[in-house]
């Protein structure tokens, strides 16, 4: 549609809460994590609003029509901008933080789209049962003050990526502290929140935020750099890893590989997108199942009517593609509480969402999954309740196919996706086979923020099942 035949069409306000001079939006955060008080708004000002923060300017969609309307590739495209342009300091032209036009983008999505085949999965599952064996291990040992959920889940998913991806240990569950690494990341992370919400003054005044900030990243980028250096002192030739792909792959249009800063941006990328990601995937899952006893229970049944006693520390390849209903489980987590709770997107021409609000190149729209995946239109009248019904085969096919994006879209959307979902089904099936748990401090969701959200401060005490008394097979 062009411009001038734009101008023609009647337009509405884009509906915004009321605001305060230089803080814009930012009081109506206080007190609140970002999460829930973007829900509420997108409550009362949806399905499209505007917030302005400190320097920054963002339309959020918070229903379906809206979000499949956005997720249009002929229409639209991705936006990096937000706290994702501030993430560029320290993942650069990563896949993640890649802006469409950079040539690496496309040059190492080319590359490295072989590393996430199901044929290269099944090769990785090895490398995800060991840690999850390491998982089960450590959770064995009794502690009265329980198990930290999410922090365990961290040492799960970053030594599972570091494993499978790079051939690379960081050694997690032998130590009491998480890896310097995940410190450093959570650093970084934070002031990228920080940047998003500070004004440009304060932002320069700021000399101790930076100076931390540049002491985390170049951590960060000496823990890749010795990954890197770890496989070129010993070599793999061959060998069809990330790292592999990464050090020997070639593009077919370009017939050039990576860059050593590519590489290491890449690597960055997928350490934080590959563990962060799924360790708040898996904590909100369990949360979600002590919180539901019979679902629970039904969950248990499955994953007993697949391990046998004898298998329960070395299920196969095979037995995780049958947990069907623990899979439903899952991706209903997903639906609830996405862990990258929200994707940018900005038209390519100057047009309308709904045929009223004008949107024009540059201007970044949030695809709000939480709230989208909450729409009562496509969910039900009753969207907030945890119902893995949601996934069985005859409701997704009587769903519209994109309704559900705890993913992205288009042709950014997460590469690593089936990747995670083995994963997360393989840890998650070993917990409910060996563990029973205890919710000893009747916890109460309270969300923790980065670029993704995981439960805060989610602990268990986790007690040993015996097997002579499980729950009866499934029929």
């Amino acid at each position: 549609m062009s411009t001038a035949s734009l101008s023609l069409l009647p337009t509405e306000a884009i509906p915004q809460p009321p605001r305060l001079p230089i803080l814009g939006h930012a009081h109506h955060f206080i007190g609140a994590d970002f999460i829930h008080g973007l829900m509420k708004l997108s409550r009362q000002y949806g399905p499209l609003f505007e917030l302005r923060m400190p320097g920054d300017r963002v339309l959020v969609a918070t229903d379906y029509a809206l979000a499949e309307e956005l997720c249009d590739e002929k229409r639209f495209g991705k936006r990096v901008g937000g706290p994702l342009k501030h993430v560029r300091r320290f993942a650069g032209d990563g896949l993640f933080t890649a802006m469409n036009t950079e040539e690496n983008w496309a040059k190492a999505h080319q590359i490295l789209m072989p590393a996430f085949s199901m044929k290269a999965i099944r090769g990785y599952f090895p490398g995800m049962l060991e840690m999850g064996k390491k998982l089960v291990d450590k959770w064995s040992v009794h502690d009265p003050m329980g198990v930290d959920v999410a922090e365990d889940f961290t040492r799960l998913t970053l030594d599972t990526i570091a494993l499978c991806g790079f051939d690379y240990r960081f050694n997690s569950f032998e130590s009491d502290e998480v890896h310097p690494f995940v410190h450093a990341m959570m650093g970084c992370l934070a002031d990228c929140r920080r940047q998003m919400r500070s004004t440009s003054l304060r932002r320069l005044l700021d000399f101790r935020s930076r100076r931390q900030f540049n002491l985390d990243r170049d951590f960060m980028f000496r823990v890749v750099d010795a990954v890197i250096a770890e496989r070129l002192a010993h070599p793999r030739p061959g060998q069809k890893d990330l790292m592999g792909l990464m050090l020997e792959g070639v593009d077919r249009k370009t017939g050039t590989g990576l860059d050593a800063e590519n590489i290491r941006y890449q690597l960055i990328t997928f350490l934080i997108a590959g563990h962060e990601t799924t360790s708040g995937w898996l904590s909100f899952a369990l949360y979600l199942l002590i919180k539901h006893p019979a679902i629970m229970a039904r969950a248990v049944a499955e994953v007993d009517s697949v391990f046998s006693d004898d298998n329960a520390m070395d299920p196969t390849f095979v037995d995780i593609q049958k947990l069907s209903y623990l899979d439903q489980v899952l991706k209903e987590t997903l639906r609830l509480w996405p862990t990258a709770p929200a994707f940018s997107r900005t038209p390519h021409s100057a047009t309308t969402l709904a045929g009223r609000y004008h949107v024009r190149p540059g201007d970044r729209v949030l695809v709000f999954t939480p709230s989208v995946h909450r729409d009562p239109k496509i969910w039900g009248p009753e969207p907030e309740l945890f119902n893995p019904e949601h996934f069985s085969a005859e409701n997704c096919k009587n769903r519209p196919e994109k309704a559900y994006r705890p993913f992205g879209t288009g042709m950014r959307i997460c590469i690593g996706q089936h990747f995670a979902s083995v994963e997360a089904t393989l840890a998650l099936a070993l917990l409910l086979k060996h563990f029973e748990f205890e919710d000893y401090q009747n916890y109460e969701l309270r969300i923790m923020e980065n670029l993704t959200i995981k439960p805060q401060g989610f602990r268990l005490r986790v007690h040993p099942r015996r097997f002579s008394t499980r729950i009866p097979r499934i029929s």
